[in-house]
């Protein structure tokens, strides 16, 4: 197993060392990044990973030029826990966000430690302009606003959800900011979201400062509430599909649209010639809600591949490199491997989280690695959290605080369907898994 894990790990060696070593003798400059985070994006919810109802030509175009994983996985089954780990390399529960952050003090289960260095915070260090447009969900007011941990502008909605997209409203309250000030836009947020990402790089094509741009649409989160327009297009198009699918289908179409308005502008305005673009999911998609995490089994809220396993492309500035690496990451990874694009920086060589960039050689290359979901929630749960773990190959996991743990062999049965009895993998994985839970268990979360 060693062995197989050596070869799998030099293959990733071997394709993105010349992905990266092509982006760096382009440019002598530091690249711009564009982060962008699509909301319950199912794993089988874009044509280029493999659906047959829907149309994404705008993302698929990132895939024919640049890198496609397929065994990317979000850091948790929900949102904030995702975004947290994102933001600073780590696991959730070790930054204090093992569950949802909400304006519910009885009903909230997170607090992003003050301490971290979040990648906006060590990117300023570096001379880049900072900017979050879209949604954050990890706090709602001072000292856990974006414009405290690092973005130098935010135009968005601090909250978990919207109940309207048009209203932009969460239980009668608006949580539209543009910083600190309330706002209250016209318009469909993905709409708007995109309006204020065209406006920010228009201006940033002026600066000389690089800039790191987290753009985090909501959709397609429910409510699932896409323009009637594109409803209706696929109504005409999809007429024997039911109306929850149709919808869903709109609603990424509509959002693949948009992200396709920014691409434009960028090759338009040139600056694609030193972007980088890397767009993914925080979660696997809601199943009630008509997503499709195909081939997989599960969704949103579960450990199974499909609430964890994502889409994930990162395309590089000017280059047309296709890739399809099937090694796995997390999205934590991105913390290191974007610092180490825009030259290092202060990383944190504790962190469990490995750039997926292999600029200085081979190190951390030579083995496979554990990697832990975690999440903790409220409602039917009372609190309580619950895990998987894999080694790459097998997965030992809880789909919720009350079920037993099945072991899984990702490699022979990527659908999970039948549980293995191995006592001794089992063991060995869950032992690794307590030391994880012994360890997290000294970050405060409330």
């Amino acid at each position: 197993m060693r062995r197989i894990n050596l070869i799998a790990s030099l293959k990733v060696v071997l394709y993105l060392g010349f992905f990266f070593l092509s982006m760096n003798l382009y440019s002598q400059e530091k690249p711009n990044i564009i982060f962008i985070l699509a909301d319950d994006l199912g794993y089988g919810d874009l044509s280029c990973y493999g659906a047959k109802d829907l149309k994404t030509p705008q993302i698929d175009k990132l895939t024919q030029h640049g890198v496609k994983f397929t065994r990317a996985y979000a850091n948790s089954t929900v949102c904030s826990p995702s975004r947290a780990s994102i933001l600073t390399g780590n696991y959730p529960d070790m930054v204090g966000v093992p569950g949802v952050i909400r304006d519910m003090p009885d009903n909230t289960w997170g607090n992003l430690k003050d301490d971290v260095i979040t990648l906006p915070e060590a990117l300023q260090k570096l001379n880049y302009n900072t900017a979050l447009i879209g949604k954050w969900h990890l706090g709602y007011k001072s000292p856990d606003l974006p414009n405290n941990r690092g973005f130098d502008y935010f135009k968005g909605f601090v909250g978990d959800m919207m109940d309207d997209y048009y209203t932009h409203k969460r239980a009668g309250v608006n949580w539209m900011r543009e910083n600190a000030r309330e706002i209250n836009p016209n318009g469909h947020a993905t709409d708007l979201f995109t309006n204020w990402t065209l406006d920010y790089l228009q201006k940033q094509k002026k600066s000389d400062k690089p800039f790191f741009l987290f753009l985090t649409y909501n959709a397609p989160h429910d409510p699932v509430q896409p323009p009637m327009e594109w409803l209706n297009s696929i109504q005409k198009r999809e007429k024997n599909t039911p109306l929850k699918r149709q919808k869903m289908i709109a609603f990424v179409e509509h959002l693949d649209f948009n992200i396709g308005r920014i691409l434009e502008h960028l090759k338009r305005t040139q600056l694609d010639k030193n972007t980088i673009v890397v767009f993914t999911s925080d979660n696997g998609g809601a199943l009630n809600y008509g997503a499709n995490n195909q081939p997989f089994s599960g969704g949103k809220g579960d450990m199974l591949e499909g609430g964890i396993r994502i889409p994930c492309i990162v395309k590089p500035p000017n280059q047309s490199i296709s890739r399809v690496i099937d090694t796995p990451l997390l999205l934590m990874d991105f913390y290191p491997t974007l610092l180490k694009f825009a030259g290092e920086g202060e990383i944190n060589s504790e962190l469990p989280s490995r750039s997926i960039v292999p600029l200085h050689g081979l190190t951390n290359s030579e083995d496979s690695r554990n990697m832990v979901w975690v999440r903790r929630e409220g409602h039917k749960f009372g609190g309580r959290a619950y895990y998987a773990i894999s080694d790459g190959r097998y997965k030992l996991l809880q789909n919720n605080p009350f079920s037993e743990y099945k072991l899984f062999d990702l490699v022979h049965d990527p659908k999970e369907t039948i549980p293995l009895d191995d006592p001794q993998i089992k063991q060995k994985l869950k032992k690794a898994l307590a030391k994880h839970i012994q360890t997290a268990g000294s970050i405060s979360w409330q």
